[in-house]
């Protein structure tokens, strides 16, 4: 009786925890079914179907989209082409944020500007950003490629030529995300304690590519992982900059999962389709994401 009697009240304040984590945890949760995980099983649903928009019926065709978007050639290329893109966009991201970021740190002078001046871009919205590079890629009246062609250097028709117009996209991608990584990457070399420097040099570390490899490196890991799994999701992303510069062309040299998927569902109106698309766009990237974080995290070195 006394066993009970002193369970009792742990108990009742065990369940009265537990229903006021619920209670503050509801709201979140509620918005995270509504919001996140109906719209995922909706489109899910959807892609089993051949439901077009704005048709008052639909028919259920089982796998029929995903066997069709598995044997298009126009899905086949927006995959090679978003591979290569991200392939692209993360390492020159990364290295010229880290490398832009190590300049800024070395140096004592005009650290604000040059901060401001770098993420400036980043802040900028992407259509007044995809405009303005559509005037500097102009082929005649450019400033790109009056430059070139003031220096001696070829110029091209760089947004209307197949084997230009993805790596040109490439490069407005990497200018897009500099400010990004950079910042970040100049919050983690702040975080790295000075005495781990003054050890290495100690150890024989004299030269600053040793000290960069052997400590900086390494102990800007956490941040180098979510730079790299962040860039990478907007690289997948990518849309604005397509659909103002080159509509997925010239051909299909441009055209890319999420512009293949907004033109089959609102162009085409083939919703169906788009939905087959969308899991499989949705599918892929989270797997990769999966993937980079964890083959990523066994190499991070966490402070």
């Amino acid at each position: 009786m006394l066993v009970s009697e002193l369970r009792s009240p742990a108990q009742k304040h065990a369940r009265g925890e537990a229903l006021w984590a619920w209670a503050l945890a509801g709201p979140a949760l509620i918005l995270l079914i509504v919001l996140f995980l109906l719209p995922v099983v909706g489109v899910f649903v959807m892609a089993l179907t051949d439901w077009e928009f704005g048709a008052s019926s639909l028919s259920f065709v089982g796998l029929a989209n995903f066997r069709e978007v598995i044997f298009d050639e126009v899905f086949r290329a927006s995959l090679i082409n978003t591979v290569v893109y991200v392939l692209i966009v993360v390492p020159g991201t990364v290295l010229a944020g880290l490398v832009i970021a190590l300049l800024i740190e070395s140096s004592d002078s005009c650290r604000a500007f040059y901060r401001a001046i770098h993420f400036l871009p980043f802040m900028a919205t992407l259509t007044a950003m995809a405009i303005s590079w559509e005037a500097l890629l102009h082929p005649t009246v450019g400033l790109v490629n009056q430059t070139f062609a003031a220096l001696g250097i070829p110029t091209a028709n760089w947004l209307r030529d197949e084997t230009t117009a993805l790596p040109v996209l490439a490069v407005i991608g990497i200018w897009q995300n500099l400010g990004y990584a950079m910042v970040l990457f100049l919050a983690g070399l702040k975080s790295i304690p000075l005495d781990l420097y003054d050890a290495a040099e100690v150890d024989g570390a004299d030269l600053w590519i040793d000290r960069l490899r052997t400590v900086t490196i390494p102990m800007l890991g956490p941040v180098l992982m979510f730079i790299v799994i962040v860039v990478a999701l907007k690289a997948f992303e990518t849309f604005d900059t397509i659909q103002i510069l080159t509509q997925g062309g010239p051909g299909h040299a441009t055209e890319m999962l999420l512009y293949t998927l907004y033109r089959e569902s609102f162009e085409y109106l083939r919703m169906g389709y788009g939905a087959a698309v969308a899991v499989v766009f949705l599918v892929m990237v989270v797997t990769l994401t999966l993937i980079q974080a964890r083959i990523m995290d066994k190499r991070v070195h966490y402070q």
